[in-house]
């Protein structure tokens, strides 16, 4: 067992609004302690920000170190010091100054899990922050990408030793019980599930593209549930044909599992999705999905086994894949069949569990021999 602090720079795990981002994040502790490590929430400050720029990061910066010096005088005071600093979700958006300074101060390893790096960030509004998050995964002594696109980017700064990919995971319980109700076979009309937040940003653009799409096939039978809510739910809304949609707002986290089994297939565009918890939820209540093929949606959909994937933002591409379950309704049923397993056997809390487990045993070792020669 490992005394563990960890910190979520980019969300804290009490914020108010949810989000795929805040879920896993909980997710994560919860594996953790599954398999015995004690986790503290070293810290709630959040240093993302919407707008970027020199002052403004610096500003935070300022703030962050404040934040470990309190941190660090309640260790020295309680000699409670944990065995590693662990920080959830870094990029250049959401830097992370506390926990390489704690990791220095106090000679501990430092662990990085979800890192993203996009180059095009290095100059610009952004570029204090990029080079902050590089100085930290630099500093880390394991990083992990959730996904194998972000991995690819992580490399030019993040040794092989000190990299690698964990898979994201859910509590897959609660959404295999709402699907061991048995359900009549899928047939027309099909009854199509989005879910996604209503705000100005790629999560609207996602439902543009999936009204596109859906005007393509008027003459196909189909009947679409939104779960949803947000600052542009007017502007969403307006974009569907209303005698075709049932519109439920924002519904608590206790409530999905039984609204994901309910539908035939789920259907999101996953415009700049990191991966998506939404695909990862309704495959584990035994839901197939039609998606766009964006970042980490591959890692976590078989492309025409779980799901069918079209190249981002491509309407034809997406209405395409969708048409093709609808007009044969038992490829609906085939697909989350086949998504249950799926989740099941690569994407349980227990398998994450062990991944997370994996990952803190390759810091510490890479924390002990980090000034041996050879750390490439």
């Amino acid at each position: 067992m490992k005394k563990i602090a960890f910190t979520a720079p980019m969300k804290p795990l009490d914020h108010p609004i949810p989000s795929g981002d805040r879920t896993m994040g909980r997710l994560i502790v919860k594996a953790l302690e599954s398999e015995g490590h004690a986790v503290t929430i070293a810290s709630t400050f959040r240093s993302w920000s919407r707008e970027g720029g020199e002052d403004i990061q610096s500003a935070l910066k300022r703030e962050a170190l404040a934040e470990a010096e309190r941190i660090a005088s309640d260790w020295s005071r309680s000699g409670d010091v944990p065995d590693l600093f662990l920080t959830y979700h870094l990029y250049h958006k959401a830097p992370d100054w506390i926990g390489p300074a704690l990791a220095d101060r106090f000679d501990i390893p430092y662990a990085v899990i979800e890192a993203s790096r996009a180059p095009k960030r290095m100059t610009g509004d952004w570029s204090f922050g990029f080079a902050a998050a590089d100085q930290a995964l630099k500093r880390a002594d394991a990083v992990a990408a959730m996904h194998n696109a972000d991995a690819q980017c992580l490399k030019a700064v993040v040794p092989p030793k000190r990299l690698t990919v964990i898979s994201p995971f859910l509590d897959t319980a609660p959404f295999q019980a709402a699907s061991e109700t048995p359900k009549p076979l899928a047939a027309a009309p099909l009854k199509l599930l989005s879910v996604g937040m209503m705000r100005d940003d790629s999560k609207t653009t996602s439902y543009e593209v999936l009204a596109r799409a859906l005007a393509l096939l008027q003459d196909r039978a189909w009947r679409l549930t939104i779960i949803g809510d947000g600052p542009n739910r007017d502007h969403v809304l307006s974009l569907f044909p209303p005698e075709r949609i049932d519109w439920l707002g924002a519904l608590p986290p206790e409530r999905m599992p039984a609204e994901y089994a309910r539908h035939d297939l789920v259907v999101w565009p996953a415009i700049r999705e990191a991966f998506g918890f939404v695909l990862l939820e309704a495959q584990a209540a035994g839901v197939g999905v039609i998606a766009g093929d964006t970042f980490g949606v591959p890692d976590i959909v078989r492309d025409g086994e779980t799901g069918l994937l079209s190249p981002e933002g491509d309407v034809e591409a997406f209405a395409a894949n969708l048409k093709k379950v609808i007009d044969t309704p038992s490829l609906a049923d085939r697909l989350g069949h086949a998504a249950r397993a799926h989740i099941t056997e690569r994407h349980s809390l227990e398998t994450g569990s062990v991944r997370l487990s994996e990952f803190l045993s390759r810091a510490l070792v890479n924390h002990a021999d980090r000034l041996l020669p050879g750390d490439t």
